[in-house]
């Protein structure tokens, strides 16, 4: 039995109702087909050819002659009313889509951090991407790590920054960067002078230290306890920039990631490399698994690049540039 032949739609135009409804509108609103064929930049007798169509599918007249002009039939205003808005809609597609994606550019972007990668981690990130994207508002949450992790969950912030030793399940994290240990004291401290460092050393000198609640107590204490060598804490307290003017002082001595430590450190401080005994902190990006980022978020993490940073190693002589 042969195969029946594909039968073609009695109005062609159907596979294509913009175009006949584009053709019917602007002779509504122009009052002549010439008009419309100008406008439109198709010839005459396409856009009569259009008009008869739709006239014949919906089986009445749209159109009378009112001397040398067009107006709409009572039928033929029903259908206008219908089709205008549909038809600038989609004329004003392109424009109403760039319009959108601009607003999504000039959106907000809400990032947690604690106060250590704001003030030695994120400058640099953030002054490329405010010169990238100067019309994205951008907020920076200073959260200790537990405060941050609760941000995420709870969609307050779209990422975080930091370092993480222990990854909730729900969260993924993302390291990008690896900062050295260091010992940090005045140049013409004791350890600073000495050829060999064994951490056994650190011993008679009081440590100040962030509080306990913090990563880095809680790893210290590991490290120490781990080779059974005993240590002191001379003081706790917030903030790196607070110890590093206590440590300058000669209030005590401090363990820090290389991060922390700034050119202007120099003239105030000496660093040791402490890579032997403590293991280098990572920082990177954590999100909530299974979170949409939005355009400005995935713009801003594709900031943060390994490279970013001058790797610069301590050994016994000082600083060098890697």
């Amino acid at each position: 039995m042969p195969d029946k032949p594909i039968a073609t739609p009695r109005f062609p135009y159907k596979s294509d109702r913009l175009k006949p409804l584009r053709a019917f509108c602007q002779t509504v609103r122009l009052g002549s087909v010439s008009r419309a064929s100008e406008a439109l930049y198709v010839s005459q007798p396409a856009i009569t050819l259009q008009l008869q169509a739709l006239e014949r599918e919906l089986g009445v007249g749209l159109f009378e002659r009112s001397g040398r002009r067009l107006t709409p039939t009572r039928e033929g205003q029903l259908l206008y009313e219908l089709a205008q808005p549909l038809v600038e809609s989609l004329d004003g597609l392109g424009g109403s889509f760039r319009e959108k994606v601009r607003g999504l550019d000039a959106g907000e972007l809400n990032i947690a951090a604690n106060s250590s990668t704001i003030l030695y981690l994120l400058p640099k990130i953030v002054e490329h991407f405010r010169s990238q994207h100067p019309e994205v508002r951008l907020t920076l949450h200073n959260a200790v790590s537990a405060d941050g992790t609760d941000l995420l969950r709870s969609d307050a912030v779209d990422l975080a920054v930091g370092s993480m030793l222990d990854v909730p399940q729900d969260l993924s994290y993302e390291p990008v960067y690896r900062f050295e240990p260091l010992l940090i004291a005045p140049p013409d401290h004791p350890l600073i002078r000495q050829r060999t460092l064994k951490l056994e050393d650190l011993s008679p000198y009081g440590l100040i230290l962030p509080p306990k609640r913090l990563v880095t107590y809680r790893l210290v204490d590991l490290v120490f306890q781990q080779n059974r060598v005993p240590y002191t804490v001379a003081l706790e307290v917030g903030g790196w920039e607070v110890i590093k003017q206590y440590v300058a002082m000669g209030m005590g001595i401090s363990i820090i990631t290389s991060i922390c430590l700034t050119d202007a450190d120099r003239d105030r401080l000496a660093a040791r490399s402490l890579s032997q005994w403590f293991p280098a902190r990572s920082y990177g990006v954590v999100v909530r698994k299974g979170k949409y980022l939005s355009p400005q978020a995935r713009a801003f993490i594709e900031l943060i690049q390994p490279d970013l940073f001058t790797r610069r190693s301590y050994d016994d002589t000082g600083p060098s540039e890697r």
